[in-house]
């Protein structure tokens, strides 16, 4: 066989072999945070835990002394569980918070409701927390019969502002929330959307009041500051990582 025709055969080859290609780099590996802790960053910046993932710690029934029994912890949750006898009702944080901004998870039993209230002021003269502090809605708003209501839907201000959209997840899932308190502005966000914007202490606010279930209580919405309540509405319900920083 004639050489140049060897060595021509030889030179195609070698051009269509392909080229190695050099070895695939996995990208480094995300840092898992662990639930209910802080990392440095959030440490840096002034966030604390109101909830450390394995007990009741900083955390009361209303008008009572310590956390009654319906409360538990539940693998890394503070979760209601309705099938208690006793120790029932909601609970408070024993500290009190005037400006704040309040980060927490919740995922809610089917058909359940539940609420987080702030500005809860703690007296004999009130049976519950909602005669004194406003309310985020925690609920699934595919099953509950409040879904049927304007205003009683998952991230309303509570029978005040309705969501200017939906984002919550359903029954069984988790959501985000942060509430933000600033010098009597508020933020409610929902799964990383500002979903209400409202003033207290206003005649804006004082007419919204009026228009509401809550116009017989007069001190509601009144405080300026107070406490976290998680509410007991006779369904299950968890919380986790449940943060807060002050603001200035």
């Amino acid at each position: 066989m004639n050489k140049l025709f060897l060595f021509s055969l030889a030179a195609v080859a070698l051009a269509c072999k392909p080229k190695e290609q050099p070895a695939i780099q996995s990208e480094p590996a995300t840092e898992t945070i662990a639930q209910n802790t802080l990392t440095e960053q959030q440490k840096a910046e002034g966030w604390r835990l109101l909830f450390d993932g394995q007990s009741t710690a900083g955390w009361k029934n209303f008008n009572k002394e310590g956390v009654g029994a319906a409360w538990v912890v539940d693998n890394g949750t503070l979760h209601f569980d309705n099938t208690a006898e006793e120790g029932k009702g909601d609970i408070i944080t024993v500290d009190e918070f005037e400006n704040f901004e309040l980060m927490l998870e919740w995922k809610i039993d089917s058909c359940g409701n539940s609420g987080i209230m702030f500005n809860v002021v703690e007296s004999p003269e009130f049976k519950n927390t909602y005669i004194t502090g406003p309310e985020m809605q925690v609920l699934d708003n595919a099953c509950h019969p409040d879904a049927k209501i304007i205003k009683h839907r998952a991230g309303d201000l509570y029978d005040l502002i309705s969501c200017s959209t939906e984002t919550v997840k359903p029954a069984g899932e988790w959501n985000q929330v942060r509430i933000v308190s600033d010098k009597g502005n508020y933020q409610f966000w929902l799964n990383g959307t500002n979903v209400v914007n409202f003033t207290m202490h206003t005649p804006e606010w004082d007419a919204l009041v009026a228009g509401s279930k809550f116009k017989q209580w007069p001190s509601f919405g009144k405080a300026t500051r107070g406490h976290i309540a998680l509410q007991d509405h006779g369904d299950k319900v968890w919380y986790r990582n449940i943060r807060i920083k002050p603001l200035p």
